[in-house]
């Protein structure tokens, strides 16, 4: 049997160790499971992973680069409300086609902040970077002379909104449903833009309070867009 080299060896087990905490949780990820489901012997594991540590400290940065994967392939490269919209829509059907990888993330999220919580930053920091400059660059493209503290906000909102599809889809996997609710965070994420990109760059109101600025204000005739009004004030 030809023999693996080290560094596919390593990526075995990582997507092996993705696999088995999805599937059992952290707690139930050990060594030897690991080792089973990359169908390696267990001294391979120890030779690629210092420890179970180090190896999990590889599946966070895995993830992480998958976020950054994603985000940069689905760079529209348009304006800032379309490469906004361009990474929300990404983000969550990525979730959507990789409920294994989605498991995987949430259980080893809730581990980080329970045991090193600087892993889990590690996730976001990356993410949040990427798209912070994604939007900035689309932004700049554009001439949209945007305060950084409306990037920021965009970034919060897909990252949030992202975040809480795939926690949903956890619990509910149906898909035409799932499709239904991106289509619905979308025409949220335009509604909120629709506000906020239109107030001059020097307005420094935050999020918190951009719903109030739809009062008195007829949304489009839209069907989506009807439907999200009914949470904004009369």
């Amino acid at each position: 049997m030809a023999r693996i080299p080290a560094a596919e060896r390593r990526v075995e087990l990582i997507d092996a160790a993705v696999r088995v905490i999805a599937e059992s949780g952290v707690d139930g990820a050990t060594t030897r499971r690991i080792a089973d489901e990359a169908n390696a012997p267990l001294a391979t594991l120890h030779y690629c992973f210092a420890s179970k540590e180090v190896l999990f400290a590889a599946v966070f940065e895995h993830v992480a680069g998958q976020y950054r994967d994603v985000l940069l392939a689905n760079d529209c490269h348009g304006d800032v409300r379309a490469t906004t919209r361009g990474l929300l829509r990404a983000m969550a059907e990525w979730y959507l086609t990789n409920r294994e990888t989605a498991q995987a993330i949430a259980e080893l999220i809730s581990w980080a902040q329970r045991q090193d919580a600087q892993q889990a930053h590690l996730v976001y920091d990356e993410a949040i970077t990427t798209m912070r400059d994604i939007v900035g660059a689309a932004a700049e493209s554009a001439g949209q002379d945007l305060e950084p503290e409306i990037v920021d906000e965009l970034v919060t909102l897909v990252t949030t909104m992202s975040d809480g599809f795939a926690l949903n889809y956890l619990v509910f996997p149906d898909r035409d449903a799932a499709l239904h609710q991106i289509d619905l965070l979308v025409g949220v994420l335009d509604m909120w833009m629709d506000a906020r990109l239109a107030a001059a760059p020097a307005d420094s109101r935050s999020a918190s309070v951009v719903v109030s600025m739809f009062d008195g204000v007829t949304p489009p005739e839209s069907r989506l867009r009807s439907s999200l009004v009914s949470w904004v004030p009369a």
